[in-house]
């Protein structure tokens, strides 16, 4: 009796295994279905999306650089769309920023004229409020609230030409590559985000 009832629990087993892993397999489809994003984006190339980027919102993209800074990146290859793209340039603007601020407090430390220093301290203002609101557009990017998103990439633009604007007159601006490479970045990182909105 009791081995009938072992064998008739292993038959049960070996008969029920097959629709168990049916049955898997159906509810973890569901669930991945139930987890994909709602209006996933379409797979784009680096090129396709600077190309978007250069005809968008934002005029004055360099395709050349648009291409050259995203591919150099090696985060580049975790992102397949737009929305993606638009993060990654957004993220490489911040770092810019940053960079652009490490370089102003140096210059800072070193120059020995008043003016020159409260130059760099207005830069390094601008600067500092510039990483700031990428930051906040880089969160509205994740939350795919683009048009806000493309609102704050615009404005923190204005960093690279209000710095320049402090040196007004004088031969050299020490940090004119540092505003240069920013404002491309920047304004990359808005082509491609005013590409969704």
């Amino acid at each position: 009796m009791q081995e009938r009832r072992r064998s008739a629990t292993m038959g049960g087993v070996t008969a029920a295994t097959p629709l168990c892993y049916l049955a898997a397999a159906a509810l973890l489809l569901l669930l991945g279905t139930a987890v994909a994003p709602c209006g996933a984006q379409v797979v784009v190339t680096i090129e396709e999306a600077c190309r978007m980027a250069t005809t968008g919102g934002a005029s004055g993209v360099s395709y050349d650089h648009c291409v050259a800074s995203l591919a150099s990146d090696a985060r580049s290859r975790d992102a397949a769309d737009l929305h993606h793209l638009a993060a990654l340039a957004t993220r490489i603007a911040v770092e810019h920023a940053a960079a652009t601020e490490a370089k102003i407090e140096d210059l800072g430390e070193v120059e020995e004229s008043p003016h020159a220093r409260a130059r760099l301290h207005h830069c390094l203002d601008l600067y500092n409020a510039a990483a700031d609101v990428l930051r906040d557009a880089l969160d509205n990017l994740h939350a795919r609230v683009y048009g806000k998103a493309s609102q704050q990439l615009a404005a923190a633009l204005g960093a690279a030409e209000s710095c320049e604007d402090v040196w007004k007159g004088e031969e050299h601006v020490p940090v004119a590559s540092h505003d240069r490479e920013y404002g491309r970045m920047a304004l990359v990182a808005l082509g491609l985000t005013s590409g969704i909105a």
